[in-house]
């Protein structure tokens, strides 16, 4: 039986943090569903489709990842149920910092309480990109930065097109 993980996020835009958990999870796992959430609850630059579309684009374009390891989908519901339509038990989530370890601790628990069978595994990325935030990128985009160190070709196209 093939070990299936989800990494549930809003990717917007995808970043090398997000990148980094996404190769260190492949080592670890049969396949990769990373799940873009289309909640409507959060103020997004990218619809849904639009992050989608820049996150194949990222992965598959760009760094040449593997399709048959990796699966890109929208979903709008609690990842327990994306967890269960993929048949994983089995949640990914990235860390940057101490800061990000308490909201990602009592999500893990949520999710443990929603379905006891679920496991949160934490990634980090790599020590450069660390720092890197979705948020970051998009305002260094927007005033007209560097980004090259950040995200991939693709993304920094999408991202330029979005503010220009």
């Amino acid at each position: 039986m093939s070990k299936i993980a989800i990494y549930p996020g809003t990717f917007d835009p995808i970043t090398f943090g997000h990148i980094d958990v996404i190769k260190k999870s492949l080592k670890l796992f049969d396949k990769i569903v990373v799940g873009v959430s289309d909640v409507s609850n959060k103020n997004y630059l990218f619809n849904s489709d639009e992050r989608i579309e820049i996150v194949n684009e990222a992965l598959f374009k760009d760094l040449k990842l593997s399709r048959k390891k990796i699966k890109v989908v929208s979903f709008g519901s609690l990842t327990t149920d994306l967890c269960k339509k993929y048949k994983s038990n089995i949640i990914l989530r990235g860390l940057r910092a101490v800061s990000d370890f308490e909201y990602e601790f009592q999500l893990a628990g949520m999710n443990r309480k929603l379905n006891q069978n679920i496991e949160t595994i934490f990634l980090m990325s790599d020590l450069e990109n660390q720092i890197i935030s979705s948020k970051f990128v998009k305002e260094i985009v927007k005033l007209k930065g560097d980004i090259k160190k950040f995200t991939t070709k693709s993304t920094i196209k999408s991202l330029k097109d979005k503010y220009e």
